[in-house]
């Protein structure tokens, strides 16, 4: 392993090259996740209410025990992140070996189905792109080195996270919530921060959030973001430290309100709709852990 990352040390273009061929990779697999991830999560839903519809009394629901012992809507087959084989949606025709190559098998099919010619996005060869191109950054940023590694495999979660919050509105609590725990593990040696400081960012991160959801909500009424959201700022806060939640708070609410506002005047969105914020701390959290310090000396330098 010594000899490898020397090696990388000497050559990196090679470890840069290398680095966006295996990101690439991980990110057709991030492309199974954010599509079936979501199926999953309400399946599990779905049999625990069915499971607990099947505990009551059969008068409550006006309907005989039979019919309560059947299940709303069963899943006999296996369903999750490697069965079944990637297929098309619509002829059911299994996908070969080389059209999952990442990107070229996309461009290999012209965007569209080998046996049917139905369609096929095109978010799955740029989620591939995307993820090439910033590990390839974090390669170079970083080098061969346990913070590419960390940041790297943080890079793959918030991709995943993005892609499930722009399509559900949902921030699963099976990646957030082992992020959070692997952010202080990893600075109790202090691989981007010190660990209290990383425990205080983990603190203000959700509490930040927190706060503002609940004054919001007894101004207005109304729900202004998800508790996902508020995971999600604590992540980054216990992996760099409470330091930079202001600059993530700031760039994401910037961020969001551009988007939000160019939406509604292209007539994309209706006002009063919502829509995630999750990607937006995402991206800025990203951005913090490139050039958090120096947006923050920056900052100072200009007081």
């Amino acid at each position: 392993m010594t000899e490898l990352i020397s090696v990388f040390s000497q050559t990196p273009w090679l470890f840069v090259t290398l680095s966006f061929i295996f990101a690439a990779v991980i990110g057709s697999f991030l492309n199974v996740v954010i599509h079936r991830m979501p199926v999953m999560m309400k399946r599990e839903w779905q049999q625990e209410c069915n499971h607990y519809l099947s505990e009551y009394k059969p008068d409550v629901f006006n309907k005989s025990k039979q019919q309560l012992e059947q299940p709303i809507d069963p899943f006999p087959e296996k369903y999750n992140l490697v069965v079944p084989g990637s297929a098309c949606p619509k002829c059911k025709t299994n996908i070969k070996a080389i059209h999952n190559l990442p990107i070229l098998g996309w461009l290999m099919l012209k965007g569209k189905c080998s046996a049917c010619g139905t369609s096929i996005s095109a978010r799955y060869p740029i989620v591939e792109l995307v993820t090439g191109c910033l590990i390839a950054f974090l390669a170079w940023h970083f080098g061969p080195t346990l913070e590419f590694a960390l940041s790297s495999l943080l890079t793959f979660c918030l991709i995943a996270l993005t892609g499930i919050d722009l399509d559900e509105m949902l921030l699963p609590d099976q990646i957030t919530l082992p992020l959070l725990w692997l952010g202080l593990i990893i600075n109790f040696n202090g691989v981007f921060t010190s660990l209290p400081d990383a425990l205080i960012g983990a603190v203000a991160g959700y509490l930040s959030l927190w706060s503002v959801f609940w004054l919001f909500k007894l101004l207005t009424g109304k729900e202004g973001m998800g508790y996902g959201d508020f995971k999600l700022l604590a992540v980054f806060g216990a992996w760099l430290g409470w330091q930079v939640l202001p600059v993530i708070i700031l760039l994401s609410s910037l961020v969001g309100a551009v988007v939000g506002i160019t939406l509604i005047v292209v007539k994309k969105l209706n006002q009063g709709n919502p829509i995630p914020f999750g990607p937006y701390i995402a991206a800025a959290g990203w951005i913090a852990m490139i050039w958090g310090e120096s947006i923050i000396n920056w900052y100072i330098s200009t007081l």
